[in-house]
């Protein structure tokens, strides 16, 4: 078998990648990365990618058609991966997380590739009160990558008459260890105060709903897709990906950790605005078409990881969210240095 992962080198990449090659040992695994994120390793380890067969560097949005050949499957990370990084390049955001994933999977289609998983977004729902939100429920997108995301989906989807197997995994919010930690995610932001300051700042009242994923299942949910069948949810499918177990609200992560951190205080802002990315998640259908595939990883699981983890690294950086463990905050310092232009491209040097 012959995989390429676009967006390796981020944040949910390695462990994909580590997932792929235990399951697959024999595969050949090949990564696409622009290499914005290479330098935020978070492991004393050695680099993750000696677990490909060969990493390629370029921007997506021209990916030669020649790495394609003899591809079997795609793995589709590579996207501006949050809504700060969205708002700040709102038309990049949709050139490379609509555009380019258009293009690709079209090129894909060409070249014979059999399967092609597109990590979507559970933020297409936006603010959704009420019963938890499946796949067939109103979508209101909210922001830039959100609507890149569900714009993404529907370009798949006119591809349905081909004979590309084609699943969109509608992802939970990320969270737990990588090799190339963010901290831009709520709970790897409480777990960071935890570790550095024992303390935990909610910048919410605490109340909204936030489904929630860890790496690790999310590579097992990307293994399925792999391997799926079309009578498991069609040619072309979008799904929900994760477990209606991790439906919590905020104030509840942040309660995870401070128990797993005793000393570390909770503070709630009861006067901030109402957050409209509140809502919550119905997985039934995932669960029904995947049964061996469903996430593991409890919230103790990922929230003892991430405490480990960060300590492992000697982490105690408490002005962290201005740091380079902030996705935005790297972008930002390359296009400071004079390194990337603002369509995010590298600069000749």
């Amino acid at each position: 078998m012959k995989i390429l992962i676009t967006g390796n080198m981020g944040y949910v990449g390695p462990v994909v990648v580590r997932a792929l090659r235990a399951r697959f040992p024999d595969a050949t695994l090949i990564g696409f990365d622009a290499g914005f994120f290479a330098h935020c390793l978070t492991t004393p380890g050695p680099m993750p990618e000696r677990q490909l067969t060969a990493q390629h560097f370029g921007d997506v949005r021209e990916l030669p058609a020649a790495l394609l050949e003899g591809v079997d499957a795609v793995v589709h990370l590579a996207a501006i991966s949050n809504d700060p990084m969205g708002k700040r390049f709102e038309a990049v955001t949709d050139e490379i997380n609509r555009g380019a994933s258009l293009r690709l999977a079209k090129l894909a289609e060409a070249a014979g590739v059999g399967r092609f998983v597109f990590a979507s977004s559970c933020s297409v729902y936006g603010f959704a009160e009420g019963a938890p939100r499946r796949e067939e429920d109103t979508l209101n997108p909210l922001t830039a990558y959100a609507r890149s995301k569900i714009e993404t989906e529907q370009g798949l989807r006119r591809l349905e008459n081909g004979p590309m197997l084609i699943t969109s995994l509608r992802f939970a919010t990320a969270c737990g260890f990588s090799d190339r930690l963010r901290l831009d995610l709520v709970l790897n932001d409480f777990a960071a105060g935890a570790i550095a300051s024992r303390s935990i700042s909610i910048l919410s009242d605490g109340t909204p709903w936030r489904p929630l994923i860890d790496v690790a299942d999310m590579a097992r949910a990307i293994e399925w897709a792999i391997l799926r069948d079309a009578d498991r949810g069609g040619r072309v499918l979008s799904v929900n990906a994760g477990s209606a177990e991790w439906n919590y609200q905020v104030r509840d992560l942040a309660a995870a950790v401070a128990e797993a951190c005793p000393g570390t205080s909770v503070a709630i802002n009861p006067d901030a605005l109402p957050d409209k990315r509140s809502y919550r998640i119905d997985f039934s259908r995932f669960r029904e078409l995947a049964p061996e595939h469903q996430p593991r990883v409890t919230l103790a699981d990922s929230v003892a990881r991430l405490i480990g983890g960060l300590r492992a690294i000697g982490f105690d950086d408490p002005d962290f969210r201005k740091s380079q463990r902030i996705r935005l905050h790297v972008l930002a310092k390359l296009g400071a240095e004079g390194l990337v232009d603002e369509h995010l491209r590298w600069k000749p040097s």
